[in-house]
């Protein structure tokens, strides 16, 4: 049952069935939120950038920047609707499918990282996340090391099994699938199974904010819960 959204405050009780159990699932899909952040000008940040461009020509490079000259940034990046909002105001973009499409390109060319529904520009500076929304990872079982490990936008599936703080199961499945990194389940999981290799088994301990906050998922998940898992990683599938 515990999957996913992507506001730590307002967690979702909407459950997905397990591919074995036609039950409950941790993976759970939920739409993501995004928080429209103001945008001013400021200089873009130093550091390993090759596109830090004062007169941007395509939506790309107009992205880029925008991203850069945001103010105050999250571990996450900078969200699409601040991001929307800088093009419009700042540099006379407001196509909204074609920003949509420079965004998907973006993170194809491996120009830009998504998180969730933010954007980092690949190779900047990055900001660390707070404990309270850092899931912490412990490797139970190496995978395979010859093969390339989960990424963001990932097809994966998993195995797991879900606990509360006085060892109490709250789910499990065999045979779980999302998109890692899109936000159809909890931050902890877009975290602690992103670098996971086939046959990986991986312990993951989300806090809170990265599960089902201040009001958990009635009746399974209580407020304000940490939640434990282990996870181990059957199959990646990649779309060329």
């Amino acid at each position: 049952m515990p999957a996913p959204r992507s506001s730590s405050t307002k967690p979702t009780t909407k459950k997905a069935k397990s591919a074995d159990e036609g039950g409950s699932s941790t993976g759970a899909k939920t739409k993501g939120d995004s928080s429209p952040t103001a945008a001013a000008a400021q200089p873009p940040p130093t550091g390993n950038n090759n596109n830090s461009n004062k007169n941007p020509k395509t939506v790309l490079e107009k992205i880029i920047y925008a991203i850069r000259q945001h103010p105050n940034p999250t571990h996450n990046g900078v969200s699409r609707p601040a991001i929307s909002k800088y093009l419009k105001a700042e540099l006379d973009c407001d196509n909204a499918s074609a920003i949509k499409k420079a965004l998907k390109q973006g993170v194809q060319k491996g120009d830009l990282i998504q998180n969730g529904q933010s954007f980092l520009v690949a190779g900047d500076p990055t900001i660390s996340p707070p404990p309270d929304e850092t899931a912490q990872m412990t490797t139970i079982k190496a995978g395979d090391d010859t093969e390339d490990a989960a990424k963001t936008g990932d097809t994966v599936i998993v195995k797991y099994r879900g606990t509360l703080d006085d060892g109490s199961v709250f789910d499990s499945a065999s045979s779980f699938e999302f998109v890692l990194g899109a936000g159809e389940v909890i931050k902890g999981w877009d975290q602690g199974v992103a670098g996971m290799t086939i046959g990986e088994e991986r312990s993951l301990v989300v806090p809170p904010k990265l599960g089902y906050g201040k009001k958990g998922a009635s009746p399974e998940i209580p407020p304000n819960a940490t939640l434990h898992f282990t996870v181990t990683l059957k199959k990646i599938i990649r779309t060329e």
